[in-house]
């Protein structure tokens, strides 16, 4: 299979911090590639070396059978990037910036100016299209800011967490923008924290924590790592965890295979299991505020194979900072602003 974007043993170093350790990526043209792991991971390392804002220290990268680092400037004529945080010039109007881009593209003006408006419609901004954007909601700026990144028509879509911030609603809208431009026939490469958004859009996942590449397969093929199905326990008082996890372990002999800060999910071997669970909770007077029979979610596959959900993953430098993104370093910034 032809692959569109292809990473091979790329590493990346930031004193002492290794941000990438020999990472492989492959997305093939017109699908989804989503690459998921913690803050820290590396992901925001690897899309600004394969957008190429960053060399790598070794490995090789192609996008649409370009070399990153050689054919650079080639590179760049056929990718758009979208960060994790909004980049328009806040003193223009959304048009003013889209116009500007398209110019900076050797677009004429008036395919600018058409461009823009295309773009403003699609992402529901045509009503605001006057206004500056320093006047946008957060959720407004950060479509803006993707529309920015299709001004050129892209063959290829590097989205880096492009939903942090926004509200469901939002989220929803933007996975429905990143639907429309696969079925367009763009490649979209989508790093993400968020596990339902990996499991919605894409039709690869490449999970990497701490700089390696810990798993790559379907949504579906991550869920059958772990098998079967699993019962999801909640109880209203999560001083009776322990008494849910006696009950799940007569009902299931792995009952601490997978288990939860305020809840308890086991695998099981079939739907009586949940049959059983109900009348043992209900013997002892559990109430629950969740109960539920369902094949394993990518939360549980990335618990099984490191051991923490996404969200406490620790940074390379060993700390648990799921607020911060540990994935930003004064070489790589350096380096996007030279670019």
């Amino acid at each position: 299979m032809t692959h569109t974007i292809e990473a091979e043993g790329l590493t990346k170093r930031f004193g002492a911090t290794q941000a990438l350790d020999g990472v492989d990526l492959a997305a093939a043209e017109g699908t989804v590639l989503g690459v998921l792991g913690p803050n820290g991971a590396g992901k925001t390392t690897a899309v600004r070396i394969l957008a190429t804002l960053l060399r790598p220290d070794s490995g090789r990268a192609t996008v649409a059978g370009y070399d990153v680092v050689r054919d650079a400037s080639k590179v760049r004529r056929i990718v758009g990037l979208t960060g994790q945080y909004a980049s328009v010039d806040e003193d223009l109007t959304g048009t003013q910036n889209l116009v500007m881009i398209g110019q900076l593209l050797n677009l004429n003006t008036r395919d600018a100016r058409a461009r823009s408006a295309e773009l403003l419609e699609w992402f529901d901004l045509s009503e605001a299209a006057g206004r500056v954007a320093k006047t946008y909601s957060g959720g407004m700026r950060r479509r803006l800011d993707l529309a920015a990144s299709l001004v050129g028509r892209p063959r290829v879509i590097f989205l880096d967490e492009p939903t942090t911030g926004l509200d469901p609603a939002k989220r929803e809208d933007m996975w429905d923008v990143v639907r429309r431009l696969v079925t367009d026939g763009s490649t979209v490469l989508l790093t993400t924290q968020y596990l339902d958004e990996a499991d919605a859009l894409a039709d690869q996942i490449t999970v990497i924590d701490r700089g390696r590449v810990i798993a790559n397969n379907t949504p579906e093929g991550l869920k059958r790592t772990i098998g079967g199905q699993r019962i999801r326990v909640k109880p209203a008082d999560r001083y009776r965890l322990d008494d849910v996890r006696r009950i799940l372990a007569a009902i299931s002999p792995q009952a601490d295979q997978v288990t939860g800060r305020d809840e308890i999910t086991v695998p099981v071997d079939g739907e009586q299991a949940l049959a059983a669970t109900v009348a043992a909770l209900t013997a002892e007077g559990i109430a629950v505020t969740e109960l539920s029979l369902h094949l394993p979610s990518l939360d549980e596959v990335f618990l099984t194979l490191t051991g923490q959900h996404i969200d406490e993953s620790p940074s390379p430098d060993g700390s648990t900072d799921a607020g911060t993104d540990t994935d930003t370093h004064p070489e790589s910034e350096k380096a996007e602003a030279a670019a």
